[in-house]
């Protein structure tokens, strides 16, 4: 059985997200004085006298806001309290009660869903403000001083959660799935194939780019297992990042790639390869993650019967540094080849993950040397005695050598393609170390 859910909510600039880091322990979500930051569900966890649950941080609600934007977070935010367990609903004591606190906790009533009451800002020690008091006409039961900038009655807080939650069952927890992040430049489509995947509307999907700025999580399982797919904030040009959030998304997405086994690397069929999806694209071979290029939008391109050869062929060149990655043609509107994507993500982690047993490199080895002799310079020639994996994630193997110097990275890259040529290990990188055996 899943952890129970509990859902942050409340009108914009209340200090969810500051109360959300502050309960999990860690800043996962976006804080800043700007109202509307965050804008999609993120889920973090929680533990509190032993009792573990799933932490739910919303946009802030709008009831009556025609906005694009926040009538999605609205939407948003009434997906996560339909799936709550408890509902904390926050509001801000320096503002004092206003109309749109109001009209959430009528909105919250109707879910039939027990809610605590969380007054946050009361950072002074001792008596609650006056203005403290007038949050009982919300109808609410007691509320709850709190402080999320100084942790302040969150003790009280989560004493009245866990009051609330449902009784506490067996608890299965999920460790076989595979993490998979879905990054790129704005706007290609990471969102709706998250969406598509997932059969529901997970995150918020609109044309105009930027939208996603959390990276936030949905587990799917189909036929080809159970996976974890990481939705990231679309990574732009360092040059283009002006505010504080926008830089916050680019951390965030970063911290996607840390997790994830494989990295889905979407491209936008409509407009081509362009130098950020190189830089994307770099972020996660340098992390040594599983890769698979995804060509969305595929449906909406002219074809011919050389269309999709040509288009390879031009990205096989502009992901030169990486050609272990394969590329899928995909359409996240319509499914077109989601299968394969999903097929080409499990060989991706599967190859990423590998482990070669020492005896069959160093036949491999022998071979390689015996096709190909190594470089000599000066008269004295490169001797590879051994090698051996040292790891995974990426497969990373250590060679003891004579003279590092005299293994040219030429050498290396073709006992690179011998290695892969005899096990495969598409859709991962591979990472060579180099150990002196002897100096002279």
């Amino acid at each position: 059985m899943a952890k129970p859910v509990v859902a942050i909510v409340g009108r914009p600039n209340v200090g969810k997200s500051a109360l959300f880091n502050k309960l999990i322990g860690e800043r996962l979500s976006i804080v800043e004085d700007t109202p509307g930051v965050t804008r999609d569900r993120i889920y973090g966890e929680c533990e509190w006298k032993n009792r573990v649950f799933s932490l739910v941080d919303t946009g802030g609600i709008e009831p009556d806001s025609k906005d694009i934007i926040l009538s999605q977070m609205r939407f948003q935010a009434q997906l996560a309290i339909d799936t709550a367990d408890v509902i904390i609903l926050v509001v801000d004591v320096r503002t004092g009660l206003v109309a749109t606190d109001s009209d959430v906790a009528a909105m919250l009533l109707k879910s039939g869903r027990p809610i605590v009451l969380c007054v946050n800002k009361c950072d002074s020690v001792g008596e609650v403000p006056p203005d403290f008091y007038e949050f009982y006409n919300l109808g609410l039961g007691d509320p709850i001083a709190v402080s999320s900038v100084h942790g302040h009655g969150t003790g009280d807080l989560l004493d009245a959660v866990l009051e609330n939650l449902p009784a506490e069952e067996a608890i299965e927890e999920d460790e076989n799935s595979i993490k998979v992040a879905v990054i790129g430049k704005p706007n290609t489509g990471k969102s709706s194939l998250v969406n598509r995947v997932s059969g529901e509307t997970r995150c918020i999907v609109s044309n105009i780019a930027g939208t996603t700025r959390d990276a936030i999580d949905t587990v799917v399982e189909n036929s080809r297992g159970r996976f974890t797919l990481i939705d990231t904030a679309g990574l732009r040009r360092r040059s283009k990042v002006e505010d504080v959030v926008e830089k916050y998304s680019i951390l965030r997405a970063k911290m996607a790639i840390d997790r994830a086994d494989v990295c889905v690397i979407m491209i936008d069929a409509e407009t081509g390869f362009t130098e950020q999806d190189s830089k994307v694209a770099g972020l996660a071979h340098e992390a040594g993650k599983g890769c698979v290029i995804a060509v969305n939008k595929w449906d909406a391109i002219e074809k011919d019967g050389n269309t999709m050869n040509e288009f390879r062929k031009k990205l096989e060149n502009d992901f030169s540094f990486m050609p272990y990655a394969p590329m899928v043609f995909i359409s996240a509107k319509t499914g077109q080849r989601i299968d394969r994507l999903f097929e080409l993500i499990c060989l991706a982690a599967n190859n990423n993950a590998m482990r070669i047993t020492t005896g069959t490199l160093n036949d491999v080895l022998a071979h390689a040397t015996a096709r190909l002799q190594p470089p000599t310079d000066k008269g004295k020639r490169l001797k590879i005695y051994y090698m051996t994996q040292a790891s995974v994630k990426p497969p990373t193997f250590v060679f003891f050598v004579n003279s590092e110097e005299l293994f040219h990275f030429s050498y290396q890259r073709y006992l690179e393609n011998r290695i892969r040529e005899t096990f495969g290990l598409e859709g991962t990188p591979i990472r060579f170390i180099i150990r002196e055996r002897e100096k002279n």
